[in-house]
């Protein structure tokens, strides 16, 4: 199959998830700066899961390039994928409205780790469809960013847990700073595929 669909529809709902975060943000009543101070914990964190979010988006749309087409296996993943990313509005809110609270702050971990483990999960589909020799397997490789990230979202959780969430949520924001930099193996990729199309 086409590619084209599962990327719009992906894009769609990205935005869709951006717009229901940007909502939930409250505007204050009084029309004071210092109104704003104790809402915060809000926008910051807006903040983190915007970042994350365009850190999905981007590295969705740079391994999606790099594929040649999908089955309903990588279709499958990829809802999988957007499901647990559909949740963030509801652990970014219920982190924020209680001030990085325990409970909150730790739900908002889990809620990453499982996005990182589906986003693993289609690649792997993406990998076993064109196979482990393809570009696109080649220039995944050891993929270290992705192997570090969930030991460090199960230690922002663990931290949550135990009723440090405050330093919990220091290690999400850690690994939101190590994704901010697009990823260079599928740019890398997507260069060769263009100039092979110019030749």
């Amino acid at each position: 199959m086409e590619k084209n669909r599962l990327e719009a529809f992906s894009d769609g709902v990205l935005a869709i998830i951006i717009t229901i975060m940007v909502l939930e943000l409250k505007v204050p009543h009084g029309d004071d700066l210092a109104e704003l101070v104790p809402l915060w914990p809000v926008y910051l964190s807006y903040v983190l899961s915007f970042i994350y979010v365009g850190i999905y988006w981007n590295n969705h749309h740079h391994m999606l390039h790099a594929a040649r087409r999908v089955n309903g296996a990588v279709l499958w993943a990829n809802l999988h994928l957007l499901f647990w990313l559909s949740l963030l509005p509801f652990t970014t809110g219920w982190m924020g409205e209680n001030h990085f609270g325990r409970w909150p702050t730790a739900l908002y971990g889990v809620n990453l780790l499982l996005c990182a483990v589906a986003y693993v999960v289609l690649q792997f589909a993406l990998v076993r469809y064109h196979g482990t020799h393809s570009a696109l397997a080649i220039a995944l490789g050891n993929d270290v960013k992705g192997k570090i990230s969930p030991v460090l979202y199960l230690a922002g959780f663990a931290l949550a847990a135990l009723d440090y969430p405050h330093i919990g949520a220091i290690f999400y924001f850690i690994v939101a700073l190590l994704w901010l930099v697009p990823d260079k193996r599928m740019e890398r990729l997507a260069m060769t595929t263009s100039e092979q199309k110019d030749e």
